[in-house]
C-alpha cells in the first residue's frame, strides 16, 4: 500500500480551489451543506427556486459564494444552469418534498408531485451537471436519500419509493462514471428538524415517538449532516463511490421502542 505523507493527510478535507453547487441551498440541510463547503475553501453556488433564500445562504457562507435561482422541475432551465455554472467539482442535491397520505387516499397528482421533484428533478440535475464532470474527468456528486429508502411506515409510499429510486439511480451513475473519475454517493438522514418535518413536529406525541426510535433519543439538527457532506465532497473519501452513508442517530440499528428489563 502506498503511504501518504503527513501534509497530504492534513489536507484531506481541503476544498480550496474547487467549485461547489448545492441544489436546495435555501434552507435546512441544503443551507448547512453550502456553508460547510465554503468553510472548507470551496467557491459555492447556492441554488434554490427561492432566490432570496439562496442569497441569504450565500451571505452566510461568505466571500466567494453566489446565489442562483432554479426550479429543477424545468428541464430546460436545469440544462441552462449547468451551462451557466461550468467546472463544478462538488454537486450536492438536497431538494425534496413529501405528502403524507395512506395509499388508498393518494391521488395521481399527489404521487406525481412527490416523484416529479424527488426523482425526475434529481435526474435532470444529475444528468446535466454530471455530463460536464464526466467530460472533465473529475467530480463528487452527493445526493440526499432518507432512511425511508430502507425502512418505512404508513403514509410514506410515494416518498419512500422516490428515495429508494434515488439510491439506485445514483448508484447507477457511480457505476457508469467511475472510470471517468466521478464519484457518486448518497447520505441517508434520519429525523432532522427541517421544514419537511413540520407536520411531525406540530404533534408532540409523534415528535417524541420519533426521538425515542433513535439510539440517541433525539432528533438531528441540519448542521449534524455537514460532517458527512464534507467527507464525501473531499479527498478523504477518494475511494468511496456508490455508497449510502446513514446519518440517523441509530434509527435503523434499533429494533423498536421497547427497552427490555435488564
Amino acid at each position: 500500500m502506498r503511504q501518504q505523507s503527513a501534509p497530504a493527510f492534513n489536507k484531506l478535507f481541503d476544498l480550496a480551489g474547487r467549485r461547489g453547487a448545492v441544489v436546495g441551498a435555501g434552507s435546512g440541510i441544503g443551507r448547512s451543506a453550502a456553508i460547510v463547503l465554503a468553510a472548507y475553501g470551496a467557491a459555492v453556488c447556492c441554488i434554490d427556486r427561492d432566490l432570496a433564500a439562496a442569497r441569504e445562504t450565500a451571505d452566510l457562507a461568505g466571500a466567494g459564494s453566489t446565489a442562483y435561482c432554479l426550479d429543477i422541475l424545468d428541464a430546460k432551465a436545469v440544462q441552462s444552469a449547468a451551462a451557466d455554472l461550468p467546472d463544478i467539482d462538488v454537486l450536492v442535491i438536497t431538494a425534496a418534498t413529501n405528502i403524507r397520505k395512506r395509499i388508498l387516499d393518494y391521488s395521481a397528482a399527489d404521487f406525481a408531485k412527490v416523484t416529479d421533484l424527488n426523482l425526475n428533478g434529481s435526474f435532470a440535475v444529475l444528468q446535466a451537471f454530471g455530463r460536464g464532470m464526466v467530460a472533465r474527468k473529475r467530480g463528487s456528486i452527493i445526493g440526499f436519500t432518507s432512511i425511508r429508502a430502507m425502512t418505512t411506515e404508513p403514509g410514506q409510499a410515494a416518498y419512500a419509493a422516490s428515495k429508494a429510486g434515488l439510491v439506485q439511480m445514483l448508484r447507477t451513475a457511480a457505476a457508469e462514471w467511475g472510470t471517468a473519475g466521478v464519484r457518486v454517493n448518497l447520505i441517508a438522514p434520519g429525523v432532522v428538524e427541517t421544514a419537511l418535518t413540520e407536520q411531525i413536529k406540530a404533534t408532540p406525541e409523534w415528535y417524541d415517538a420519533y426521538a425515542a426510535k433513535t439510539a440517541l433519543g433525539r432528533w438531528a439538527a441540519p448542521e449534524e449532516m455537514v460532517g458527512a457532506v464534507i467527507y464525501l465532497a473531499s479527498d478523504a473519501s477518494s475511494y468511496v463511490t456508490g455508497s449510502v452513508l446513514v446519518v440517523d442517530g441509530g434509527w435503523t440499528a434499533v429494533d423498536g421502542r421497547f427497552a427490555p428489563p435488564s
